[in-house]
């Protein structure tokens, strides 16, 4: 896969493909750590003379067709904001993603120079199943640039225009963010140091089923929590209460813990429980000390003596992957089981890798410093797929080095 850093960009136009789909209190930014993960690979072209246009997505229209997109979504502007903040000079924010005012934003940028189109997740033809639509706005998009630097990796399992289809048209080459996200994954997938441990949370088995399945045949470890766990138990006769419970998935989850029992790797569910009869911030919490949750009662946290079991599974580990936290953390009352998770792989000598979405933030709202693990993944669900063994388009996309390697 060819790097950005072997693109002649001076004096180009560079489509630099970032995933800056940051959380937001209205136009306030709450966390900027996937900004500030785009900017190794932004600076590197811009310091060698690129004229770099950002092209990212926030949020996700609501329902499908043109409908949800005419509606509109939010606004790239408190990143522009924040991101010329971070590099020190102005970043215009074009009103358009690949109208009149792109093609202004582009003409009127020097060497160096940065600017961002706005919102493409809500652009007609992105996320469009139809190829030629795709193809529609790919070609749009490459007519405003001379190469094309794909650095979003949460985006990177998405067939989508700009990930996808854009590449293909233009030189191309991977960047840094992306680059980065490959090595940490190939080294939980090829001759991981041992033990191996890897704990999932989140809330259903079914989305898990498929990276259980790959990492089942590589990990010594699983360490399951989190609203999945209840189908794991009931899959074991445990009563589950009200808990989440995914009852069509029980055949299924038997047929794992048996492959996983055959394969020799250890399987760890929670012990005990943080139960309430109602999941809220006002819910009053007690613990259960026992596997079965009662009825009524509705297991929002792993207990104290699953915290300590898991702490002891994860102490002489080598390799972490944790994806997924083991209870609703944005609730104080409910926040003690992630939060001791994440201090006992904090706490590893060997590689740990949190798997991003609710992981990372868990990681930032319990007040983990960033180099408490060695990575923190950008991209949740490309990650897992990576780990399922799927084909990542944006990936595919750019493993094809078909065009000239350097812009015509």
């Amino acid at each position: 896969m060819r790097r950005a850093d072997d693109l002649d960009v001076a004096g180009r136009v560079v489509l630099l493909r970032a995933d800056l789909n940051v959380p937001l209190d209205g136009e306030v930014i709450t966390d900027d750590r996937r900004i500030r993960a785009s900017l190794p690979t932004l600076t590197g072209l811009a310091g060698r003379g690129a004229r770099v246009v950002v092209c990212a997505h926030l949020g996700r229209p609501r329902g499908s067709g043109y409908a949800a997109r005419a509606a509109g979504g939010p606004s790239l502007r408190p990143v522009a904001a924040r991101l010329s903040e971070l590099l020190g000079q102005p970043v215009a924010l074009a009103g358009d993603v690949a109208g009149g005012s792109a093609a202004a934003a582009v003409g009127g940028l020097a060497a160096g120079g940065v600017a961002m189109l706005e919102n493409v997740r809500f652009e007609l033809g992105e996320t469009s199943p139809e190829d030629t639509e795709r193809e529609v706005l790919a070609g749009r998009l490459a007519e405003l640039a001379d190469a094309y630097v794909g650095d979003g990796f949460g985006a990177m399992h998405r067939k989508h225009a700009s990930v996808y289809n854009l590449p293909r048209l233009l030189p191309h080459a991977a960047g840094q963010l992306v680059l980065a996200e490959l090595s940490v994954l190939r080294q939980l997938t090829t001759d991981p140091p041992r033990p191996y441990v890897v704990v999932l949370g989140g809330a259903k088995a079914s989305d898990k089923l498929p990276v259980i399945g790959s990492l089942a045949r590589i990990a010594d470890r699983l360490l399951i929590g989190g609203g999945m766990a209840y189908t794991f138990l009931a899959a074991q006769g445990h009563q589950v209460g009200d808990s989440l419970l995914e009852a069509d998935q029980i055949p299924q989850v038997s047929a794992m813990l048996a492959e996983a029992a055959r394969a020799g790797v250890e399987v760890v569910l929670p012990v005990d429980h943080v139960v309430a009869d109602h999941a809220g911030a006002d819910a009053s919490a007690e613990v259960v000390a026992s596997p079965d949750v009662p009825a009524g009662r509705i297991a929002l946290d792993i207990g104290p003596a699953t915290r300590e079991l898991f702490a002891r599974k994860l102490a002489d580990a080598k390799t972490v992957f944790w994806n997924g936290p083991p209870g609703m953390f944005e609730f104080p009352a409910f926040a003690d089981g992630t939060r001791a998770v994440a201090a006992a792989i904090s706490a590893v000598t060997g590689l740990t890798v949190v798997g991003g979405g609710d992981s990372a933030a868990a990681v930032r709202l319990l007040g983990f410093p960033g180099d408490a693990f060695t990575h923190i993944s950008t991209g949740g669900g490309a990650s897992l797929e990576y780990l399922e063994g799927a084909a990542l388009p944006g990936l595919t996309a750019l493993e094809d080095s078909g065009l000239p390697d350097t812009p015509s």
